[in-house]
Parts: structure tokens; sequence; C-alpha cells
């Protein structure tokens, strides 16, 4: 496997709420996605997600408040806490979850990615 220059494949898309697959590791995939506004509710009924924000703000919005996080943090949310991404214009960052988890969990929306339509870059 050759070395990934991760500010290179942020600059390979534009759309949003669009992941991409970096790698895979131990089941786990390492996506990037770049959004504006919301995605939608939904939950992940058995994976946790983790989320590390490379440029802009995203909140996780939660039932029970909010995280904000800025460039340089990271969060995990736990499986099964309904969860809403909020980003400001432009936000980039990276997701680590199992290769099981699906885009909107459960939810179905315009929005959804499937995960034979998710691509590598």
């Amino acid at each position: 496997m050759n070395k990934i220059n991760i500010s290179e494949k942020f600059g390979l898309f534009s759309d949003e709420w669009t992941p991409r697959i970096l790698a895979e590791s131990n089941g786990q995939l390492v996506k990037i996605a770049k959004g504006t506004g919301e995605l939608v509710w939904h939950t992940h009924d058995n994976e946790d997600e983790l989320f590390i924000v490379f440029k802009g703000q995203l909140t996780l919005q939660l039932r029970t408040g909010n995280i904000v996080l800025n460039a340089g943090e990271m969060y995990v949310v736990p499986k099964g806490i309904e969860h809403c991404p909020k980003a400001e214009p432009d936000t980039h960052f990276m997701m680590v979850e199992p290769s099981s988890t699906a885009h909107t969990g459960k939810l179905e929306s315009e929005v959804t990615v499937s995960s034979d339509k998710q691509e590598w870059i």
C-alpha cells in the first residue's frame, strides 16, 4: 500500500455528505467527506462512529446536547446514539467506522449513499 496524502484526496471531489473511502484496516473503513449544513438525524445501532475534523467546524447534534468540533478535534459517537452532523461551509472531516456501517443508519433519504455506491478514492 502506498502512503495517502489526505489533503490531496480532499481536492479530488466537491460533492458534500458523500463519504469517500481511503483505506480499510481490520474491518474499519477510513472515509473522508465534505459538508455544509445538516445531514439527517440517524443512528447506528451496532457501530460507533469516529469523526475527526481537518478543516472548518462540524457540530454533532445529539438529543442530549451538541458536540462542536474544530480542526484537529475528534469525537466518537457511541453506537445507538441518535445524531445529526451539521457543518459550517466547506468543512472537511474523516470518519473511521466498521465496514458494516450504513451511511445514515436505517434511515433512507435522498442524501443516503448505499454501501454499494460508496467510492474508493
